[in-house]
């Protein structure tokens, strides 16, 4: 005679939950990293007790999470013949964009020494 509860639980075997420096292992990062990760809750993980433990489910989705996709390059558009103009003119039209000078202003000390100066 066999029992059969409520609810139906797929058993984890203790063989089947990965460390985090496994895991660290199989990822090329260090155990530090998948226990900040885990904390930050960026990455899945089963809590059990009190230590961090991943499953091949979680593995595989830390894995896709870390997935960098290649990205699509713009179609190619044709070549204006003529030349756009430059923001930075220069030769004779340079001298039409108007220049500001900078002025360097003085140090704090100095200014502290004016105030007092000024208040006393």
């Amino acid at each position: 005679m066999t029992s059969h509860s409520r609810h139906s639980v797929t058993p984890v075997t203790p063989e089947a939950l990965y460390r985090p420096d496994q895991v660290a292992a199989m990822l090329g990062r260090s155990e530090w990293w998948v226990k900040d990760q885990a904390r930050k809750t960026l990455i899945p993980y089963c809590r059990v007790g009190n230590s961090y433990r991943f499953t091949a489910e979680h593995l595989a989705e830390i894995v896709k999470l870390l997935e960098v996709r290649p990205q699509v390059s713009p179609p190619l558009v044709a070549v204006d013949p003529q030349p756009a103009r430059s923001a930075c003119p220069v030769g004779p039209e340079r001298a039409a964009v108007p220049q500001t000078r900078l002025k360097a202003r003085p140090p704090r000390r100095r200014l502290r020494e004016l105030q007092t100066a000024a208040v006393a």
